[in-house]
């Protein structure tokens, strides 16, 4: 009897419940909206992230090469001892911008500085010297392989160039020739490395950060950003009379702006 009461309720809510393709259709819509909503955030949390970093070694010629992408003009640099920043037009219009951000390449300064702007990195220009590379590589490879490890690195994977400056230096080594050795290098360093690292904020990461694919010889290709090589001169073929060859890098800025 109680049943039999209940049978005209169910009945009533059978009727208003949607039918099954009309269910499907809500689930498909709703799949979208969430999809829709994780790349706005996703979006929001890159186009919020404006600097460009210059990083490097000593001498490498990050300093030129900002002064060069900034006003054009050859000037004498020096060993910087803390950052420099300007907004730099990507394009001829000046409706895009990033901001140009030289941080000192000294051994005790490097990790520091990138400490402070890392967060706010949508990409960095690796810059390496080109002439001097071969007796620098393991130097060179230590400080990439810090940055390519580190947590924040990691997740935000804001796009990467190598910039081989130097170019105008008859002994300077091809941009292939250092991915290769750079490859190498780090894939070296990933097996020596047997103790757990922390990352830039002096946190443990767990364990140590597995640098590409597990089982296989490194390569940038594995790595979560997009990264490039271009060959370049902030000094220029002519010296400081003349202009820089920094055409690769300009076109690069313009793709990551």
């Amino acid at each position: 009897a109680m049943a039999g009461g209940l049978e005209p309720h169910l009945e009533a809510l059978r009727r208003e419940l949607p039918g099954p393709a009309v269910l499907s259709v809500l689930v498909a819509l709703i799949a979208v909206a969430i999809t829709f909503l994780i790349w706005r955030f996703v979006q929001g949390r890159r186009s919020s992230r404006k600097a460009v970093l210059l990083l490097g070694l000593c001498d490498a010629g990050k300093t030129l090469l900002f002064a060069r992408l900034l006003s054009g003009r050859y000037r004498d640099t020096q060993t910087s001892i803390t950052d420099s920043s300007a907004v730099y037009r990507v394009s001829q219009d000046k409706s895009t911008s990033v901001t140009l951000i030289d941080l000192p390449g000294h051994e005790s300064l490097r990790l520091q500085f990138l400490e402070r702007f890392k967060a706010a990195a949508r990409a960095i220009v690796f810059v390496v010297d080109s002439v001097a590379f071969q007796r620098e590589v393991k130097d060179v490879a230590e400080f990439l392989y810090q940055v390519l490890v580190d947590s924040t690195v990691l997740r935000n994977a804001p796009a990467l160039l190598i910039a081989c400056n130097k170019q105008d230096v008859t002994m300077a080594k091809s941009a292939k020739l250092i991915q290769q050795q750079l490859e190498k290098e780090l894939n070296t360093l990933r097996v020596t490395r047997s103790a757990a690292p922390t990352s830039l904020d002096g946190s443990a990461t767990g364990g140590p950060a597995q640098l590409g694919r597990k089982g296989k010889d490194f390569d940038f290709s594995q790595l979560p950003m997009k990264v490039e090589f271009v060959e370049c001169s902030a000094r220029g073929s002519k010296g400081e009379e003349g202009e820089a060859d920094l055409e690769g890098l300009q076109k690069w800025l313009v793709k990551v702006a």
